[in-house]
């Protein structure tokens, strides 16, 4: 039985989630605010959390920075601001998905049960040694969500080592952001291109901070795995 800690300062929303999540099969645990949140983190320890954006005492995005600090646990976040910004700002902290408020109890379900299903890599996407993929100088570590170039690693949450290791399975081809989506996205999930490019720039950062910069945007197309 997988956990999620679900995180919102409405009563009301709060109960709707743990009752469908329920009804699901996920053990649930509820936080009313970001301190609550992070200290119910701690004993709860889940393999989900839906956070909410706008809270009393530390909002989503500060819990997210603070949970991102010490976990790659992936986050759905919610949003009540029906607009962009705050969309790519969760995934831009690494977010792995988001739903706007207001939202159906059965999706945010589909949505969650998405995420954990990519938490387990998908069979067949790579050939693997043990479990990890490798390409020259870089190695994706399926088990332990982590990329290392020459040995320095780096955490990655659960899309972003998606759509790495969607470009690692045929290093030089160019995966259209549609293509990117349906892989990474293992699922019916439909996301933006905006979701996807907020993705990759957090995996390029990533890598970037290792010395390293092989993802390739070929423009009009998609985006490529070069040289390592």
């Amino acid at each position: 039985m997988a956990k999620v800690l679900v995180v919102d300062d409405d009563r009301h929303i709060r109960e709707v989630i743990v009752f469908a999540l329920g009804e699901a099969g996920f053990e649930t645990s509820e936080a009313v605010d970001g301190e609550q949140a992070l200290s119910s983190f701690e004993r709860f320890l889940p393999d989900l959390v839906v956070l909410d954006i706008v809270m009393p005492e530390l909002d989503g995005t500060e819990v997210c920075r603070r949970l991102r600090a010490r976990s790659t646990v992936p986050i759905v976040f919610l949003t009540s601001r029906d607009d962009e910004v705050d969309r790519i700002l969760g995934l831009e902290l690494g977010g792995d998905d988001y739903l706007t408020k207001p939202f159906s109890p059965r999706e945010l379900v589909a949505r969650v049960r998405a995420v954990l299903r990519r938490v387990a890599p998908a069979a067949g996407a790579a050939p693997r040694d043990g479990q990890t993929l490798r390409h020259g100088r870089l190695a994706l570590d399926l088990d332990r969500f982590t990329v290392a170039w020459d040995g320095r690693e780096a955490p990655l949450t659960v899309m972003e080592l998606g759509v790495l290791r969607t470009l690692l399975g045929r290093p030089g081809k160019v995966y259209s952001r549609d293509e990117l989506m349906d892989r990474a996205y293992d699922d019916t999930t439909v996301v933006s291109d905006r979701t996807i490019d907020s993705h990759v720039r957090r995996v390029r950062a990533k890598l970037k901070a290792l010395g390293a910069d092989p993802i390739e945007t070929v423009h009009g197309a998609g985006y490529r795995l070069g040289p390592c």
